[in-house]
Protein backbone atom coordinates (compact mmCIF):
# COMPACT_ATOMS: atom_id res chain seq x y z
CA UNK A 1 0.00 0.00 0.00
CA UNK A 2 1.22 3.68 -0.86
CA UNK A 3 0.80 6.06 2.47
CA UNK A 4 0.93 9.90 2.19
CA UNK A 5 1.54 11.59 4.75
CA UNK A 6 0.27 15.13 5.35
CA UNK A 7 1.49 17.10 8.11
CA UNK A 8 2.49 20.56 9.48
CA UNK A 9 5.96 21.47 9.02
CA UNK A 10 5.98 21.34 12.19
CA UNK A 11 5.18 17.97 13.39
CA UNK A 12 8.10 16.92 10.25
CA UNK A 13 10.49 14.71 12.77
CA UNK A 14 7.35 13.06 13.47
CA UNK A 15 6.41 12.28 10.33
CA UNK A 16 9.72 10.62 9.12
CA UNK A 17 9.14 8.61 12.75
CA UNK A 18 6.03 7.18 11.24
CA UNK A 19 7.27 6.84 7.78
CA UNK A 20 9.78 4.19 9.21
CA UNK A 21 7.40 2.80 11.31
CA UNK A 22 5.43 2.13 8.16
CA UNK A 23 7.56 0.94 6.10
CA UNK A 24 8.99 -1.91 8.64
CA UNK A 25 5.41 -3.19 8.32
CA UNK A 26 6.32 -3.10 4.18
CA UNK A 27 4.56 -0.16 2.76
CA UNK A 28 5.29 2.42 1.01
CA UNK A 29 5.41 6.01 2.49
CA UNK A 30 5.52 9.58 1.20
CA UNK A 31 6.53 12.35 3.43
CA UNK A 32 6.56 15.81 1.99
CA UNK A 33 9.41 16.67 0.30
CA UNK A 34 10.71 19.22 2.69
CA UNK A 35 10.62 16.77 5.13
CA UNK A 36 12.73 14.60 3.62
CA UNK A 37 15.50 17.52 3.50
CA UNK A 38 14.99 18.08 6.99
CA UNK A 39 15.53 14.72 7.57
CA UNK A 40 18.64 14.50 5.55
CA UNK A 41 19.96 17.63 6.86
CA UNK A 42 19.40 16.72 10.63
CA UNK A 43 17.80 20.73 10.71
CA UNK A 44 13.71 20.50 11.99
CA UNK A 45 13.98 24.37 12.59
CA UNK A 46 10.93 24.90 10.30
CA UNK A 47 11.75 28.65 9.80
CA UNK A 48 14.92 27.68 8.10
CA UNK A 49 12.36 26.66 5.10
CA UNK A 50 9.99 28.59 4.46
CA UNK A 51 12.13 31.35 3.29
CA UNK A 52 8.73 33.02 1.84
CA UNK A 53 7.78 34.68 5.11
CA UNK A 54 11.14 36.71 4.81
CA UNK A 55 10.73 37.42 1.15
CA UNK A 56 7.86 37.58 -0.39
CA UNK A 57 9.50 36.53 -3.76
CA UNK A 58 10.15 32.70 -2.32
CA UNK A 59 6.23 32.32 -2.57
CA UNK A 60 6.67 30.58 -5.74
CA UNK A 61 8.73 27.54 -3.40
CA UNK A 62 5.55 27.30 -1.51
CA UNK A 63 3.31 26.68 -4.86
CA UNK A 64 5.50 24.43 -6.11
CA UNK A 65 5.74 22.61 -2.58
CA UNK A 66 2.06 22.33 -3.01
CA UNK A 67 1.62 21.14 -6.58
CA UNK A 68 3.97 18.64 -5.84
CA UNK A 69 2.44 17.22 -2.73
CA UNK A 70 -0.84 17.06 -4.16
CA UNK A 71 0.77 15.13 -6.84
CA UNK A 72 2.08 12.45 -4.02
CA UNK A 73 -1.44 12.48 -2.48
CA UNK A 74 -3.41 11.63 -5.58
CA UNK A 75 -0.78 8.65 -5.58
CA UNK A 76 -1.47 7.15 -2.61
CA UNK A 77 -4.02 4.07 -1.73
CA UNK A 78 -4.70 6.58 2.01
CA UNK A 79 -3.72 9.52 3.29
CA UNK A 80 -2.45 9.95 7.20
CA UNK A 81 -2.76 13.29 8.99
CA UNK A 82 -0.25 13.84 11.57
CA UNK A 83 -1.27 16.24 13.83
CA UNK A 84 -0.12 17.14 17.55
CA UNK A 85 -0.86 20.06 19.30
CA UNK A 86 0.47 23.85 17.54
CA UNK A 87 -0.48 27.50 18.87
CA UNK A 88 -2.31 26.14 21.42
CA UNK A 89 -4.65 24.05 19.53
CA UNK A 90 -4.55 20.02 20.01
CA UNK A 91 -4.25 17.68 17.57
CA UNK A 92 -3.53 20.69 14.91
CA UNK A 93 -4.85 20.63 11.19
CA UNK A 94 -4.17 23.61 9.53
CA UNK A 95 -5.10 25.21 6.24
CA UNK A 96 -2.47 23.67 3.87
CA UNK A 97 -3.43 20.30 4.92
CA UNK A 98 -7.28 20.47 5.05
CA UNK A 99 -6.22 20.97 1.33
CA UNK A 100 -4.25 17.85 0.78
CA UNK A 101 -7.35 16.29 2.71
CA UNK A 102 -9.51 17.55 0.03
CA UNK A 103 -7.66 16.29 -2.78
CA UNK A 104 -7.85 12.53 -1.15
CA UNK A 105 -11.24 13.53 -0.96
CA UNK A 106 -12.21 14.47 -4.15
CA UNK A 107 -10.24 11.17 -5.68
CA UNK A 108 -12.03 9.13 -2.82
CA UNK A 109 -8.78 8.17 -1.35
CA UNK A 110 -9.35 7.04 2.55
CA UNK A 111 -8.48 9.44 5.22
CA UNK A 112 -6.67 8.65 8.58
CA UNK A 113 -5.89 10.98 11.33
CA UNK A 114 -3.28 9.68 13.62
CA UNK A 115 -4.85 11.78 16.82
CA UNK A 116 -8.60 13.23 17.46
CA UNK A 117 -10.09 15.62 15.06
CA UNK A 118 -9.29 18.82 16.66
CA UNK A 119 -12.20 20.63 18.31
CA UNK A 120 -11.36 24.01 17.87
CA UNK A 121 -10.85 24.30 14.13
CA UNK A 122 -12.24 26.56 12.46
CA UNK A 123 -12.28 24.05 9.83
CA UNK A 124 -14.16 21.70 12.46
CA UNK A 125 -17.54 21.03 9.72
CA UNK A 126 -15.52 20.22 6.56
CA UNK A 127 -12.99 17.84 8.63
CA UNK A 128 -15.83 15.74 9.78
CA UNK A 129 -17.60 15.82 6.61
CA UNK A 130 -14.69 14.33 4.93
CA UNK A 131 -15.32 11.02 6.72
CA UNK A 132 -11.60 10.42 7.79
CA UNK A 133 -10.92 7.14 10.23
CA UNK A 134 -9.16 8.34 13.73
CA UNK A 135 -6.72 6.34 14.99
CA UNK A 136 -6.37 7.39 18.33
CA UNK A 137 -2.55 7.66 18.01
CA UNK A 138 -1.83 4.63 16.69
CA UNK A 139 -0.67 4.60 12.88
CA UNK A 140 -0.08 1.19 12.89
CA UNK A 141 -4.12 0.73 13.19
CA UNK A 142 -4.41 2.19 9.60
CA UNK A 143 -3.26 -1.03 8.38
CA UNK A 144 -6.01 -2.71 9.73
CA UNK A 145 -8.43 -0.07 9.32
CA UNK A 146 -7.83 0.30 5.59
CA UNK A 147 -8.26 -3.30 5.18
CA UNK A 148 -11.85 -3.20 6.52
CA UNK A 149 -12.68 -0.12 4.30
CA UNK A 150 -11.95 -2.08 1.25
CA UNK A 151 -13.54 -5.06 2.46
CA UNK A 152 -17.19 -2.90 3.47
Amino acid sequence: MIITICSSANFYKQCNDIKDQLEKLGHKVIVPATAEKMRESGDYEVGHYKTWFGDAKDYHKKTARMHAHFDEVAKADAILVINFEKHGVENYIGGNVLMEMAVAFHLKIPIFILNEIPKESAFLEEIIGMNPVVLHGKAEALIKDYSKLIKS
